[in-house]
């Protein structure tokens, strides 16, 4: 076989390819030398990059038999929520034996066709398993789709992705939130009992606010991020969605763990509790610190006050309610911009949705994927994600990654006056969202709108996706027939406290 002709990996560039690039970077290169870099490729570069497209490279496991499934039809699609259906079992008697569960399609599940809510990666079927859906089948749970999500999961609405706007199940008119809006409207609509959600600015917990189911975004490095499209590596969270916070932690005892050495995001020395046996133990003595500043955002007095009642009945189970002060707060989703958006245009469209700089597995499938998609047909992107591009070219083009660092920086800031306030409580609270669900928005909308519609609501989620502290949000109520979302904010990797909160404020229901 070795003599027969097989297509080169990379085609050797030319003299005037690379004079260009010499001329594009500034670097004035001399005929000479441009000779010399032409013939340094060729000799080496060249062969070391076809040596390592040869190669075998190691896969993430396939374990159980499936179908592709189907995409749904109308009539068998509530909500537009459900993107592609399928019917996937391990045959196993686990932890979530008889439970159904969608999966975000953002998430990678073989042979199913994954979409991340976005033209650019139509026609993709990854070939491998995100750690977490192995899991979930490990643990007789019966994966039955993939859930629409936000295209490339970079809004906080219903209205971006390709296949069309997700709808709220309390009212159809409204947004069921952004970007897991998929799985926040099956859960909600009882189409299914659990589901996966990824959160990178408060993606899980919008949309699980805006339809009045549990949603928890775990502390970063809880939940291995393996085989899922990356946003920006340095705040991407997979966590579960449920309609009780006992499944909610069920699902999270289920995907939580190391992963071997794939994602560098998970501290070596991880260890799990099992949730559940931990969550009916009461908080009697706990102390529950308002955080004012979460409260400061508030666009509508009713969520004001209903998450202010619902907070201080948590004294009923036992606990001791208090006001706390974190003045970073009001910063924090300014720092979320620095690093996710100006971050999150290098990872998402400059690196096509892999990153860099970082140690572990690579799903280099979807990479190339996402590469071909963002190269042949970017002007499918939708007004959100143009506003990413254009503003993280610009910023990167004048300031290089300035401002991403200084981010970073004072991100470490944020999160030291978080964990300040959390050596006095046990847990902070603040409404999850500035207001309930809105209005989607209807054909004549102007961009202006659209921006409005799709980033205002991100004022107390995202900090917390840089601080990396684990926030679930639980239904406190309702206003005007709309679920209001109430936020418990943790210690990190302290879950456990976190749902045994949520659990006592569950029974006080």
């Amino acid at each position: 076989m070795s003599g027969l002709y097989h297509s080169p990996a990379v085609k050797n560039p030319t003299r005037e390819e690379l004079a260009k690039i010499s001329d594009d970077l500034g670097l004035k290169c001399h005929p000479e030398e441009i000779d010399a870099i032409l013939g340094h490729f060729i000799k080496g570069t060249s062969k070391a990059l076809q040596r390592i497209n040869d190669m075998v490279e190691p896969a993430l496991p396939v374990k159980y038999p499936r179908t592709p499934g189907h995409r749904p039809s109308p009539s068998d699609n509530p909500f537009n929520a459900w993107y592609w259906c399928c019917d996937i079992q391990s045959g196993k008697k686990g932890k979530l034996a008889g439970k159904t569960v969608g999966v975000k399609d953002s998430i990678a599940v073989a042979g199913v066709p994954m979409m991340n809510g976005s033209k650019i990666l139509e026609g993709y079927t990854p070939e491998f398993d995100a750690t977490v859906v192995t899991r979930i089948l490990d643990e007789g749970g019966h994966i039955i789709g993939k859930t629409v999500c936000e295209d490339c999961c970079f809004s906080g609405s219903s209205f971006t992705c390709s296949t069309g706007p997700i709808l709220n199940p309390h009212d159809e008119t409204r947004s069921a939130g952004g970007s897991s809006a998929g799985s926040a409207a099956l859960v909600a609509g009882n189409k299914v009992d659990l589901a996966l959600g990824g959160d990178q600015g408060g993606s899980i917990r919008i949309p699980s606010s805006f339809c009045g189911i549990v949603g928890l975004k775990p502390t970063y490095g809880l939940v291995p991020y393996t085989g899922a499209g990356s946003i920006e590596t340095t705040v991407d969270h997979l966590g579960p969605m449920a309609r009780t916070v006992q499944d909610c932690a069920l699902l999270l005892e289920v995907i939580a763990g190391l992963d071997g050495k794939r994602d560098p995001r998970q501290p070596r020395d991880l260890t799990v509790p099992e949730y559940t046996k931990l969550l009916d133990a009461g908080i009697a003595g706990k102390k529950i610190g308002l955080l004012d500043e979460g409260f400061h955002f508030c666009k509508e007095e009713d969520v004001k006050n209903v998450v202010q009642t619902a907070a201080l009945k948590l004294a009923q189970a036992g606990a001791t309610v208090g006001h706390v002060s974190v003045p970073e707060h009001l910063d924090g989703e300014t720092l979320w911009f620095a690093i996710c958006v100006l971050g999150g245009y290098d990872c998402m469209i400059k690196d096509s949705g892999v990153g860099s700089l970082r140690k572990g597995h690579y799903a280099t499938s979807l990479h190339e994927a996402t590469n071909r998609g963002f190269t042949t047909r970017p002007y499918d992107l939708p007004i959100s994600m143009k506003l990413t591009a254009i503003t993280g070219e610009y910023v990167s083009r004048m300031y290089g990654k300035k401002f991403y660092a200084k981010g970073q920086n004072l991100n470490m800031l944020l999160t030291e006056a978080y964990d300040k306030a959390l050596e006095k409580y046990d847990v902070l609270i603040l409404p999850t969202l500035p207001y309930k669900a809105t209005k989607l928005p209807v054909e004549g909308s102007s961009t202006s709108d659209l921006f409005e519609n799709a980033f205002t609501m991100l004022h107390n989620t995202a900090p917390f996706d840089i601080s990396g502290h684990p926030a679930l949000t639980i239904n406190a109520g309702f206003s005007e027939s709309l679920p209001v979302g109430m936020m418990i904010v943790g210690r990190h990797f302290d879950e456990t406290t976190v749902l045994q909160v949520a659990r006592a404020f569950e029974k006080l229901k």
